[in-house]
């Protein structure tokens, strides 16, 4: 039996922010991945004002920023119209945000290489698959799929969206929101000058259909298409990626062809497509975050679909929450290993604390932006297009608002 302090299960996001985040407390723990490397799915992501807080308590802001341009604003348009409307700055001052946002699209694929390669060597062991937990005095035994026992005091569940420690603390499954998200990434060749999109986030709403298209670098283009099911022809085109690419262009009605064209140029081998799923905001209200020494974060904790663009964003909030209460509650000094499991209790507790109305405010705003921006009917449409535009892009930034703190 393997013996550890802390356990994380999961080396995507919210794992590796935890990890990293007692790292600089001081703390040692280990990842569990259930994958022979890295997992990376989604290619990119949409990285807001109240992530790169995050990123910068972690201290990697500045190495991600070298990597990524900054994003000037958003323009949203109409796939029927082809018609934009105002486009919203990021850079002006708004809100809580007297500098105006900081908005990037970060490349997954480099942030969690960034965050690994600032943990110990040996800290991430994979093909670590976990498959049952088990309780022994004030630790929990931890089973895994090679047949191996790891003893802990402490499990943080990051095992996404069909976590295991989510259904050992009770958490209802997650819902499916009868939408699929199909993303894709292309790279330009630097020898032909890079693509020649500006520092801009385009965004596309149709009838029942929603896409968007940003720049990471000079070279690189992440764009996605999220839509609602039922519009599908057959289930298979979900399956087969060119079919799928040749429905999104069918559908992109009349955005730009320049748009078009990258949609068209992405090898099919580089486009993924999966339901999407969020978790019941009441379960978030009224469910068990954490249980005794065992707690959930990151897609585990609040899968939400991807209309606000803040599930990796609210990932890196909780990594870094969750590390400055579990290390400050591990740091105090307990004298036996019933008050060290009180002391660890009541940090975990203080994180679910600080994250539950975060988590519920987070989910139901993506909801409800989802329902909007890919409603059917006339109707919608019109109050879509001319007035809430504006206010759904506004609604996006207004919760990137949010700081997390420091370690």
């Amino acid at each position: 039996m393997i013996e550890e302090n802390i356990v994380i299960a999961g080396a995507g996001i919210a794992g590796l922010a935890t990890a990293l985040g007692l790292h600089r407390m001081g703390l040692k723990c280990m990842v569990l991945e259930s994958w022979e490397n890295l997992r990376v799915t989604g290619f990119a992501f949409g990285t807001f004002t109240n992530a790169w807080k995050a990123l910068d308590a972690l201290g990697i802001g500045d190495t991600l920023r070298e990597q990524h341009i900054l994003l000037q604003g958003l323009v949203p348009t109409s796939m029927d119209s082809g018609i934009p409307s105002l486009p919203i700055s990021f850079t002006d001052p708004r809100g809580n945000t007297p500098q105006g946002h900081e908005v990037r699209c970060v490349g997954r694929k480099v942030l969690l290489e960034t965050l690994a390669n600032e943990l110990p060597h040996g800290t991430i062991r994979f093909c670590s698959k976990v498959v049952s937990i088990d309780e022994q005095g004030y630790s929990k035994l931890i089973h895994l799929a090679d047949g191996s026992v790891i003893k802990t005091k402490v499990l943080i569940g990051c095992d996404g969206v069909n976590s295991i420690v989510a259904k050992w603390l009770g958490l209802q499954e997650p819902l499916f929101a009868g939408r699929t998200a199909t993303r894709g990434h292309v790279v330009f060749k630097e020898s032909e000058g890079g693509h020649n999109f500006g520092p801009t986030f385009l965004q596309f709403f149709g009838d029942g259909c929603r896409a968007g298209l940003l720049p990471l670098d000079k070279s690189s283009i992440y764009w996605f298409f999220t839509h609602d099911t039922s519009t599908l022809p057959r289930k298979e085109i979900e399956e087969d990626p060119r079919e799928m690419n040749q429905y999104i262009v069918k559908n992109l009605g009349k955005a730009p062809k320049q748009v078009i064209d990258v949609i068209e140029k992405t090898d099919s081998e580089i486009i993924s497509s999966s339901p999407l799923r969020f978790r019941s905001p009441l379960n978030i209200l009224f469910g068990n975050i954490s249980k005794a020494n065992v707690c959930v974060a990151g897609d585990a904790l609040h899968p939400m679909t991807p209309d606000i663009a803040q599930g990796g964003n609210a990932a890196l909030e909780d990594g870094v929450t969750l590390a400055r209460c579990l290390g400050r509650a591990l740091l105090r000094y307990a004298p036996n290993e019933k008050e060290e499991y009180k002391n660890i209790k009541e940090g975990l507790e203080k994180y679910a604390k600080e994250r539950r109305w975060r988590s519920f405010e987070l989910i139901s705003t993506a909801y409800i932006v989802g329902v909007i921006q890919e409603g059917k009917g006339a109707l919608i449409k019109l109050i879509r297009d001319k007035v809430l535009a504006r206010y759904l892009a506004g609604l996006l930034l207004k919760r990137a608002e949010f700081d997390c703190g420091k370690l």
